[in-house]
Order: C-alpha cells, then structure tokens, then sequence
C-alpha cells in the first residue's frame, strides 16, 4: 500500500521527529518537517502540492482557504493546541479536511510570562550584556516587585497561575477582562478591577492573558498607555493583536511607560527591519511561550494518536 505524505510545518528547533516516537504511524507515511518558515503562497504551495496529512505548529504558517483549495489530496490537518486562527475551519469543513488537535499546558506560557517580567524589572539582559560584552559593571537599578501592583488582564489558566506567581513574590494583585466577574476573582484570591481604566491606572505591571476576538482586539490603544503610569511595565505573551499595531513601540519612545517584554507580534519571523528590534526599553523573545520540552511531547505524541485514530476511522480531538 502506498504511504500518506505527511509534513510537519515550521518545526524551527528541528525536534519533532526526534522527541517523540513515531514507529506507530511509519508503516503508514513517510514524514518531513520543514525547519523554515516559508511566507511566500506559492513556495508553500508547491511543497505541500501533494500532501495528505499537515502537522502545524499552532499560528506559525496560515492554512487559507485560497491555499487549501489547491491542495487536493489534503485529508487531515494536525494543530499543536485545541485553537488556531490561522487555519480557514469553514474551508476545511467545505472541502471534506479533518482538523485535530492536541492538548497543551498553559506552565510554560505562564512560566515565561514571569521570566519576562523579572528579566525586564531587574535589567537581567542587560546587565548579562554588559558583563559579557561590553565588559561593564552596573549600570541600572532594578525594579522590587514585591509589594507592586500587578494587574492581570485575563484571568483565564494562564492568567490564574500568573496570579499565584504574584502572590508568591508578594505582589498585591489586581484582575478585569471583558468578561470577568468578582466572584471568578475571588476564587483566585485576587482583586476585581471594574473598568480597564482603572487597572491601567493602579498597576505597576500589566499583563495580558486574552485570546485574540473581535472584542478584545485592539483592547489597548494608544491613548490606553497615556493612562498608564510612567514607571509602569508591559507584558504581552498572549496575541499581538490585544495591542493596537504600533501603539507600544510609540508609547516606549515618548516614555509613556517604562519598558515593556512582548513575545508574539503581528507578524511572524520578524521582519530584520520591523521597528521591535530596534526599539528602547523592550524585551523582545521570539513567540517562545508555548516551546518547551513538556508541550512539545504532548503535542507530537497526540499527533501520532490523532494520524493513527484518523487511519483506522476513529478520529480524536476533532475541531470540526
């Protein structure tokens, strides 16, 4: 019997055939991952022309419908995560493609979110820089996070395990969404903050945990970091679209806020000449939230549960 072509997209680290088994499904595809992103339609497509199974890496490359319609042997669709904006659902429903996903852990986005956090307010790369590179000694005063306001926009899984991480440093923390009310707040110990106005106003440290939606894009504007106080810090390791296109890096540079840490952008690699690279006060990672050894074994080791099921007619984790 021939064997499925499956391709595993925007596998960056070069890891996936290797950190999990695979010997369940080799007998039914021969696998290749791509190590690269590839923005250009019509590259992609001549990759992918033939391919039967598609494993994604959750928002990395986008799967429209003006692509999955040229791909005509394409029965199945893998994302790592139970959600992903970039694949066309209503498309794949109209041409007969399977969409699974998998399980995902929401410790290391959390984790990363206060990595962030305490790198930015104790200048750690910084001072790392000067010691290795420019061969300096201090040169900044960090900021105390103990006893600070944190507000937490988003008091979802990520965001109630960010709540504890303030908690333990002895943070006083403080909660508002659209959607949040003071008895969900209460459960997690934490204060409800009725109006985003407010709580850009009392934090020391903003944070965002929001999925990306009609109603919580663009949720903070320009005027928003006007509010904000000036020795105030930024976290974004949610969507970039929570932040109106351009209005962080305009607040950093007019000093509207003291420094921000971001780690998902509006577009994915990084341009070498987009403005996040070049701008003051910024701790820029690249979309590191979700990469780490524990998520990437659940998300390939379902993938290779999720082809097996779909060979033998017993689909799991579908998405549509």
């Amino acid at each position: 019997m021939a064997k499925y072509k499956c391709v595993i997209l925007d596998d960056y680290q070069n890891v996936a055939l290797n950190i999990v088994d695979w010997s369940a499904v080799n007998e039914f595809l021969d696998i290749e991952n791509l190590t690269v992103n590839i923005p250009d339609q019509q590259a992609l497509l001549e990759k992918l022309k033939d391919v039967d199974v598609l494993i994604v890496m959750r928002e990395r490359t986008p799967l429209r419908k003006e692509l999955l319609q040229k791909l005509p042997s394409l029965k199945l669709i893998i994302t790592t995560g139970m959600r992903n904006s970039s694949i066309d659902m209503t498309a794949c429903s109209e041409l007969g493609i399977t969409v699974c996903g998998t399980q995902s852990s929401s410790q290391p986005p959390a984790e990363l979110t206060w990595g962030l956090l305490l790198a930015l307010a104790r200048n750690i790369v910084a001072e790392a820089n000067n010691v290795s590179i420019y061969q300096t000694w201090q040169k900044t005063v960090g900021t105390t996070l103990n006893g600070k306001n944190i507000g937490i926009i988003g008091l979802g899984k990520i965001g109630k395990q960010v709540a504890k991480f303030a908690q333990a440093f002895g943070m006083h923390v403080y909660a508002w969404s659209p959607n949040l009310t003071a008895e969900r707040a209460a459960e997690e110990n934490v204060n409800f903050v009725e109006s985003k106005e407010e709580i850009l106003k009392i934090s020391d440290v903003i944070t965002l945990h929001l999925v990306s939606s009609p109603s919580t894009k663009r949720l903070l504007t320009t005027a928003d970091f006007s509010t904000m106080k000036p020795t105030a810090l930024l976290i974004n390791t949610s969507r970039a679209a929570l932040i109106e296109e351009g209005a962080l890096v305009t607040a950093l540079e007019e000093n509207k806020i003291a420094g921000a840490a971001i780690d998902v952008y509006e577009e994915e690699p990084l341009s070498p000449e987009s403005d996040y690279r070049h701008c003051r006060n910024l701790l820029a990672t690249p979309h590191l939230g979700y990469v780490s050894d524990s998520n990437y074994v659940t998300y390939f080791s379902q993938a290779v549960e999720n082809i097996n099921g779909w060979i033998n007619g017993s689909v799991i984790r579908k998405l549509n």
